[in-house]
């Protein structure tokens, strides 16, 4: 054997004896590393898409709970601004009630001075301008003289519908018949307009009582006639009396419907000549 192959041939036996043991090389350490800290990222990837998905849902619930908070913003702002608008229109009938009742007390006022002063200027019975009324003659409508004055009774029921102000079809026709015929017998005596009603409970936010409800429907009689000039402003005035001036009991069906009424009531008082 050469000495070359000797060399060769030991060499050989160098490399593949060492009792056994495989000494791993920088390559082998260095992928080892590699996979670990791949799988270490691996599950840190997992836990950011689990913490996503679970920022997601709740993302999703709170938009879900902000939209039912905006839909019952909405709906508190409109209940506000209804009860708003609801407060105006109650301001303002206030406001004209106080008007009217002011006017009311300056009309009276005048009335008890009137009163303390007249000289037998009085209403009576047989006045040829009570037989010349036509007023008897219209349906619905009645004529009585109490005391010194002369009323005139229009069935209610003729004129509104039952626990409103609001007339109803001939209602106006026959509040205007009735004024014409006033008009042309006293042309310048002071008529009051009276709403009446019966005993029965309102249950009306609008009215809650029978007096707002009387006054509703004699300033509804009121304005009737002014609108349509059938009597100047200066020579009527209005006044609710409710339930409190029943002519008949309220016992009955009938006795309530005769109590729901409006009166022209004609004093012997004249309005001034301007």
């Amino acid at each position: 054997m050469s000495r070359v192959t000797l060399s060769i041939t030991l060499i050989l036996l160098a490399a593949t004896s060492g009792c056994g043991r495989f000494v791993k090389s920088p390559n082998n350490q260095a992928t080892v590393a590699a996979q670990q800290q791949m799988q270490l990222i691996a599950q840190q990837s997992q836990e950011y898409q689990n913490r996503a998905q679970s920022l997601d849902k709740n993302n999703q619930e709170l938009e879900s709970l902000l939209a039912q908070s905006r839909q019952q913003i909405q709906l508190l702002t409109d209940e506000v601004s209804a009860t708003r608008d609801q407060l105006r229109t109650t301001t303002g009938q206030l406001l004209a009630m106080r008007n009217d009742n002011s006017q009311l007390r300056t009309k009276t006022s005048a009335l008890a001075a009137s009163v303390q002063q007249r000289a037998g200027a009085e209403i009576r019975a047989n006045n040829s301008l009570l037989k010349n009324l036509a007023i008897s003659d219209i349906a619905g409508a009645s004529v009585r003289q109490d005391g010194d004055v002369i009323r005139v009774e229009i069935a209610g029921d003729q004129l509104f519908t039952r626990g409103s102000p609001y007339l109803k079809q001939g209602g106006e026709q026959l509040l205007l018949s009735v004024a014409t015929d006033l008009r042309r017998n006293f042309p310048d005596n002071i008529i009051g307009i009276e709403g009446h009603t019966d005993d029965s409970p309102t249950h009306s936010q609008q009215f809650p009582s029978n007096h707002h409800l009387s006054v509703a429907q004699a300033l509804a009689t009121y304005n009737t006639l002014i609108q349509r000039k059938a009597m100047p402003e200066r020579q009527i005035f209005v006044i609710g009396h409710g339930s409190n001036h029943p002519v008949v009991s309220n016992a009955t069906d009938s006795g309530k419907a005769r109590n729901r009424r409006v009166e022209f009531v004609v004093y012997p008082e004249r309005i001034a000549s301007r």
